[in-house]
């Protein structure tokens, strides 16, 4: 099966680009790209792939205590225990700073060379836990809170990923956690 994101990796001819380049790339088919749309195209997977980004759905055992939260995480699993996993979710970052992120493990923790789908990060929390701007993405999952299979995000295509205007926050806006994640780091 064919990935939504096709149309943007045959764009990008097998090399990788700038983070602008991304941007107006994902911006000019975003009115295209939903949630749904991503789960229906993509790899489907029954537990999240280490090394990889994911996207699913998902519903906080705690949502009624939380000021806000992420019902549909792209989160990169560092960490797993009984039950469920600990992960960075992307989505409480703005965008250019979710690339740099990306850019920044597949630097640190990543392999050398193109990036194809078998590249995996190798990060864990104890290899994170000192950047102090990741501490807001930070968020423990729950398997029995997820609403869906896991769709695995490949290394070629987790630049895309990162843009992407999918995150469904609830209790506030995206401005107002990007705020909130900037103080925070």
């Amino acid at each position: 099966m064919a990935s939504i994101l096709e149309p943007l990796l045959d764009k990008q001819g097998g090399t990788r680009k700038s983070s602008s380049w991304y941007r107006n790339a994902v911006s000019s088919m975003a009115d295209k790209i939903t949630a749904r749309k991503l789960m229906n195209s993509g790899k489907l997977i029954g537990r999240p792939s280490t090394g990889r980004l994911n996207m699913f759905f998902y519903d906080p055992k705690t949502k009624a205590k939380l000021p806000y939260y992420d019902t549909f995480p792209l989160v990169l699993p560092i960490e797993a225990f009984r039950g469920g996993f600990v992960g960075i979710n992307f989505h409480y970052l703005p965008p250019l700073i979710r690339f740099r992120l990306l850019e920044k493990l597949h630097g640190q923790y990543g392999t050398s060379g193109n990036l194809s789908e078998k590249t995996r990060l190798d990060v864990s929390w104890s290899r994170v836990k000192n950047m102090s701007f990741i501490k807001p993405t930070i968020k423990k999952y729950l398997f029995k809170q997820v609403r869906s299979q896991f769709l695995r995000i490949d290394a070629d295509e987790a630049a895309i990923a990162v843009y992407l205007p999918v995150q469904r926050f609830v209790g506030a806006t995206s401005n107002k956690i990007y705020s909130d994640s900037r103080r925070n780091y």
